[in-house]
C-alpha cells in the first residue's frame, strides 16, 4: 500500500502496486537510471530520463498522469519526485517504485532490454 513518509513530497508504492497502476492508461514510468543501466533492462515502455536530466526536461513529465519514478535500489527516483515536486508538479501523481528495476524483472513483471 502506498505510503507518504514525513517530509515527502511523493508516495512510496511497492512492486505489486506499482504493476497495478503500470496497467491503467493513466500512468508513465520513468526510468531515472543512466542510459546504460537502461539498456541492460527496463520496465516495459518506461521513459528513460536520467536523474541528472529531470529539471532540463522537465517538460517530458505529464502533468495529468501518475508517474511512477524507478531506478535500481529508491534512491535515484525518491531524487527524482523530489525535483519534480519542487518543479511544481502534484505530490498526488508522483510515486517512488521503492524495490527498483532489478526487483521488477525479477518478478517477472512487463520488461524489455535495448533503446527501446
Amino acid at each position: 500500500m502506498s505510503r507518504m513518509e514525513v517530509g515527502e513530497p511523493y508516495y512510496r508504492i511497492d512492486l505489486e502496486e506499482a504493476l497495478e497502476m503500470y496497467q491503467r492508461e493513466d500512468t508513465v514510468v520513468i526510468d531515472v537510471r543512466r542510459p546504460d543501466e537502461y539498456v541492460a533492462g527496463h520496465v516495459a515502455n518506461a521513459l528513460s530520463i536520467p536523474v541528472d536530466d529531470i529539471l532540463s526536461r522537465f517538460d517530458e513529465l505529464s502533468d495529468s498522469k501518475k508517474l511512477l519514478f524507478i531506478c535500481e535500489v529508491g534512491v535515484r527516483s525518491g531524487l527524482a519526485c523530489e525535483m519534480a515536486a519542487a518543479m511544481g508538479l502534484s505530490s498526488d501523481n508522483l510515486y517512488n517504485i521503492e524495490a527498483g528495476t532489478g526487483s521488477w524483472i525479477n518478478a517477472g513483471h512487463p520488461s524489455s532490454k535495448g533503446a527501446k
